[in-house]
Order: structure tokens, then sequence, then C-alpha cells
């Protein structure tokens, strides 16, 4: 039971991204409708299994914990898990305790996640327009966000800004985004929109905005040079010379990042996705109900790892979303 997780393609899992809640504080146009239907609270793993969960993961060699949602700060009393999380920082079993929020609580919870142990956190941020940011996210409010930024640089959290990359919505703003995490000492990730769940009258197809065309606009006017470095994700990174800032690409559609794949997805009802992009999913929740002894539960993620598929099928180009899947991005974690 000691052995590394190694898929059947010979890469190590070492990166779990765990959701805590489905639920958020936001209504993204391109992750969720807005009159979403949330799970029922009893199907949630509590913070006691989530605990149990990530224990397991990380005793089977997991070095990497991204804590994800919906937004996953809008938990009850979720620092209670941040907590718990941290004696696994301090015995050196875990490398990496990270959070992706959409900032709307960071204010509130920013000089906790650094007391647990949270040193990099990536914010969702699409825009820096109030009434933009008001359109797209459907119930956000900017300077809420900002103030959450400011909160968590003031703690000393490190902040990446995750971008999606909106035809017709941001393309505008590139110049600016990048200027401005530039001014902050923030690097900044651009992502492709992914075909995820019913948004009810969004066009993805529409929505897409080729992150090579990105690339190319940021070229004109920065020197662009690529990185070899990588963080555990799928983001390929480059620098730019006149900022010295990292932008990094994550480009499921336009470029398949799978073959260097070593993460998992927990859901917040224990259901493992080993990709992405794909329906074929796994029951952990049982096992983990089943007996208070983790021998069941552990054998249930080792017998996942061996279903994990070599990539997805997300697919754009042939101007329709093919390798769309039925789940919405913030059921699966973000």
């Amino acid at each position: 039971m000691d052995a590394p997780l190694i898929d059947p393609f010979a890469r190590a899992i070492e990166y779990l991204r765990i959701s805590v809640t489905d639920r958020c504080d936001f209504r993204c146009v391109y992750c969720m409708s807005e009159n979403m239907t949330f799970l029922p609270k009893k199907d949630l793993l509590s913070l006691e299994e989530l605990d149990r969960m990530c224990s397991a993961f990380i005793r089977l060699g997991v070095k990497k914990l991204r804590v994800t949602g919906g937004e996953p700060l809008v938990r009850r009393d979720i620092m209670t898990f941040f907590n718990a999380m941290g004696r696994h920082l301090d015995s050196g079993a875990l490398d990496e305790l990270t959070v992706t929020t959409n900032a709307s609580q960071l204010a509130r919870f920013a000089k906790d996640l650094y007391a647990a142990g949270v040193r990099r956190i990536n914010v969702s941020l699409d825009t820096l327009n109030e009434q933009k940011f008001a359109d797209i996210t459907r119930w956000g409010r900017l300077p809420q966000v900002l103030k959450g930024i400011d909160a968590a640089q003031d703690a000393g959290l490190r902040v990446k800004i995750n971008t999606v990359a909106l035809k017709g919505f941001n393309e505008d703003e590139l110049f600016t985004l990048t200027e401005w995490c530039a001014s902050r000492d923030m690097d900044l990730t651009f992502i492709e929109v992914m075909p995820m769940g019913d948004i009810g009258n969004e066009d993805r197809f529409g929505q897409y905005w080729s992150l090579k065309d990105v690339r190319a606009r940021l070229e004109e006017s920065y020197s662009v040079s690529d990185l070899s470095e990588r963080t555990g994700g799928p983001a390929r990174y480059v620098q730019l010379s006149e900022t010295g800032q990292k932008i990094g690409f994550i480009t499921p559609l336009s470029h398949n990042f799978c073959e260097s794949c070593n993460r998992v997805r927990v859901t917040c009802t224990g259901d493992i996705y080993t990709c992405l992009g794909q329906e074929g999913h796994s029951d952990l929740r049982g096992p983990l109900r089943s007996s208070e002894s983790d021998a069941i539960l552990e054998e249930a993620i080792r017998a996942a790892i061996a279903l994990k598929p070599r990539g997805h099928d997300f697919d754009y180009s042939r101007q329709r979303v093919d390798g769309q899947v039925s789940r919405h991005m913030s059921h699966t974690g973000g």
C-alpha cells in the first residue's frame, strides 16, 4: 500500500484538486447558469470526510493540494479544513497547499489562509471594467474582489490572476490586464473557455478565443520568451522581457496538455474524475463511508487511477463544440 500512484501511462499522480462545495456567490456566464440548482448539502462530503479523503491521497504520494469550488471560501467553517491540512505541511508530507478563489471573501480570510500554510493563491478575474465584471459574473462586485486581492497581498500571499480569454469580451483588455498585473507584481495566466455544463443561452463557440492569438497579440508589443518552468499544473509559461512577469497559457483546446498530466480531481460529493474532459468517474464517497479504516478507500483510489485515460477530447476545430461534458465546472472543481 506504500507504492506511489502511477496511472496506465506511467504518469505519477502527485497533484489533487479537491472541490469543497459546488456553491458560489457569483454566476459567471461561462461557468454556470444564472438559476443554478445546487446539490443537497447531505450529498456533500463533511469537513471531516474531506480531511480523511485528502489525507489518504497524501499518504499515497500527493504532494500538491489545491482547494477549489464553486467558491471554496463560502463553505461554512472552511478554515477548519485548511487548518487541518496544515499538519501535512508541517510534517513534510505535503509540499504545497493552495486555493483557487474569486476573491470575494479574501478580505475575511487572507490572514487565516496564510496562518494555515497557504502561500500561493489563484484569483479568477476576467476584466477590470466594473460594469463588464458585473455582467460576466451576474452577481459579482469588482471593488469587493479588488479589496480581497489587496488583503491577500498584505497578508503575504503570492497572487496569480487567472483570466478566461473570451472573444468579444476581454480582447480589448489584454494589455490593460497585463500591465495591471505587472504593476502589482502578479503573474497572469490566460485560460481557454472549456465546454462544460449547460450555461443557458450562452454560445460556447462564440466565447472561444484561441490563446495562439493571445500570444501573437502579446508578441506585437513585448519580447516573449518561452520558459521551461512548470508548477505542477497544465499551464505553459513565457516571460515578458519588458515587465519581467510570467504569463501562463492553459490551452485545453488549441494545444492539448495531457501528455504530462499528473492531476486528478475529487468533487465535493466524493467522485473522482481522473480527466477534466471525460465523463468517466469513480465513487470514493461510498468506500470512505463504508469503513472507519481507510484501507477500502485507498484501494478505491488506486482502482480509479488505473482507469485514468490518456487525455481529453475537447475540440473546437470543426466550428462546433466537440467533447463537451455535461457537468458544470463548479461541480467538478475549478
